[in-house]
């Protein structure tokens, strides 16, 4: 009877010994490398999941000659029996030619050291170098990339629906925001005189009378650029880029010549400026003088190009008779 419990404590303590062994093997993907191309080198670790295993470090190297490309990348997967497999992936190369061996590292586990196995990596150079000649040659011949087609044709459809999109934004802008037409010809408009031209935008201003929405400094603004294009249309001077004071010296004439067009532009001016840089609230009495003031000084001071007719000759003017 103790013999049978001695032949299963031993039976047990082998299979709890063989359940918490860890094992650790190396491989690499390549043994044979062209000098300056790259190979993965992999250590595998077997254990339990709830085991801890001290792995080696390495700094940029592996063994001499054997250089790191990049950072090691770590990979657990679950095995059949139980056990977890930590795999710890290094992405080297080497830039001489020789035969690198690669000895067993150790993999520390509750104070035992496991050993991975050797291995070794076969560098060659692929053309003889003429050492006699002092030239540089590359390690690698140069490779010609394929032009990325999908790529450029991705870029050209974004810059244009870039483009499009800007386009729609702007015609949107003009036609709802700035109640203005989508398309202008600015040849025909030139061709119109300045007191029509003039006079047709007053007559959208007060069509939307956008002083009785509360939009007082946008009335007063489109109200004086009206103005100011018609005068330098009519007059000659730059008053887009002049102040109002400077329009008004530049205009001192016409107070002599006609002192009630002079006053109704001093009003529109000085009441624009107040609400414009002053934050003056204007009653609405004075908003509508504003815009009849506009009016009456276009038309006071308008020159009307009159087509004079041919004159015809006297037997076109005077009737037939008939000749007995």
């Amino acid at each position: 009877m103790k013999k049978y419990f001695l032949l299963l404590f031993v039976v047990f303590s082998c299979y709890s010994v063989q359940a918490q062994k860890v094992t650790v093997k190396a491989r690499i993907d390549s043994t044979v490398m062209w000098i300056g191309n790259q190979t993965l080198m992999t250590f595998e670790v077997s254990q339990l999941p709830n085991q801890k295993v001290e792995m080696p470090l390495f700094s940029d190297s592996i063994v001499t000659g054997l250089q790191m490309v990049e950072p090691p990348k770590n990979d657990t997967l679950k095995s059949i029996n139980g056990h977890i497999v930590v795999s710890q992936k290094y992405l080297v190369t080497a830039f001489k030619d020789s035969l690198i061996y690669i000895p067993p590292f150790p993999f520390i586990c509750a104070g035992d050291t496991i050993w991975s196995n050797s291995l070794s990596l076969k560098v060659v150079q692929p053309f003889k170098i003429d050492t006699a000649s002092h030239k540089i040659a590359d390690i690698k011949p140069v490779m010609n990339t394929k032009f990325d087609w999908v790529g450029f044709l991705k870029t050209i459809l974004l810059i244009l629906l870039i483009v499009a999109l800007l386009i729609i934004g702007y015609i949107l802008i003009r036609k709802y925001w700035l109640n203005k037409p989508m398309f202008q010809s600015s040849a025909a408009k030139e061709l119109l005189p300045p007191h029509v031209i003039a006079l047709t935008e007053l007559d959208k201003i007060k069509q939307e009378k956008p002083w009785q929405q509360g939009r007082i400094k946008e009335y007063h603004t489109r109200l004086t650029d009206v103005i100011r294009a018609y005068i330098e249309r009519e007059f000659l001077i730059k008053s887009m880029e002049m102040t109002s004071e400077e329009i008004l010296d530049h205009l001192s004439k016409l107070r002599s010549e006609n002192k009630s067009a002079f006053m109704e532009l001093k009003q529109i001016l000085q009441l624009a400026d107040l609400v414009k840089f002053a934050k003056w609230v204007p009653l609405t009495d004075e908003n509508e003088s504003s815009l009849n003031n506009a009016y009456s000084f276009v038309n006071e001071t308008k020159v009307e190009v009159i087509e004079v007719e041919e004159e015809k000759p006297i037997d076109e003017v005077l009737p037939k008779r008939d000749v007995e």
